[in-house]
């Protein structure tokens, strides 16, 4: 690796961590930095999970009170978002690049898609139903395999569901939605370890800079227009799809 591809990484991950502490979506900047490196799809998608993963658990902090009163529901949630982050990891180790590979254009614009749509999808204030009702946990279920398996959109995808299940206010959603986050993603974390799926050199070089991003993006956001990061991150996302499909 040289210098000028380490700086890169390092910056992909700083600006990753600022558009994650303000509008979410930094993944696309992880995975789309370290293909371009030359990673492997798998490798940089199984890496991009241990870059975001500090992030989810300051996230989840912010929001602790929350956390407690909705402990019992969380508690059967983080269950089935075990199961479901297990088996969505173990199947992308059971693709082969190239077909992983054939897949990230699709699952890249069915992200950015759903990242768009995102403020249309965060809930308004409406009636609160336990988050571990029947139609809560299947649907968390369904979250959780895609969160193993391919981690973009994996945020405004639970808010939608969340909002499906479970109603209530959008910090309720939020903070549900932070917890379960770190569930999925340790779970994924272990998996691709225990399969040898992390490059560790690239995941080193990148986390510093997601950290910084994340204690800089409060102050960034209090400057820059959330409109126009939001826009950055379809226009990456759109980016990196049509890449793919030129490549595929």
């Amino acid at each position: 690796m040289t210098i000028i591809t380490a700086l890169l990484l390092f910056l992909a991950g700083l600006v990753s961590g600022i558009i994650n502490a303000i509008a979410g979506g930094g993944t696309f900047l992880t995975f789309g930095a370290m293909t371009l490196a030359g990673l492997p799809p798998i490798s940089a998608n199984a890496t991009s999970s241990i870059v975001q993963f500090p992030g989810y658990i300051t996230s989840a902090l912010a929001y602790k009170e929350t956390v407690k009163r909705e402990w019992k529901a969380l508690a059967i949630l983080s269950v089935v978002s075990i199961v479901g982050s297990l088996g969505g990891a173990l199947f992308l180790l059971s693709l082969s690049n190239p077909s992983f590979k054939s897949m990230v254009p699709w699952l890249l614009l069915a992200a950015t898609a759903l990242f768009a749509a995102g403020p249309k999808l965060r809930p308004a204030q409406s009636v609160e139903h336990p988050p571990s009702s029947p139609l809560g946990i299947a649907i968390q279920f369904i979250t959780s395999i895609y969160g193993g398996f391919f981690g973009a959109g994996m945020g405004i995808m639970m808010l939608a569901s969340l909002s499906l299940a479970t109603g209530g206010d959008y910090h309720r959603l939020n903070a549900i939605k932070n917890f379960l986050s770190i569930i999925i993603a340790l779970v994924a974390i272990f998996v691709f370890t225990a399969g040898g799926a992390i490059s560790w050199l690239h995941g080193i070089i990148m986390l510093p800079g997601a950290g910084l991003g994340g204690y800089l993006g409060v102050y960034v956001a209090k400057r820059v227009p959330q409109t126009w990061l939001r826009y950055a991150v379809i226009a990456v996302g759109l980016f990196l799809a049509g890449y793919y499909f030129f490549k595929a």
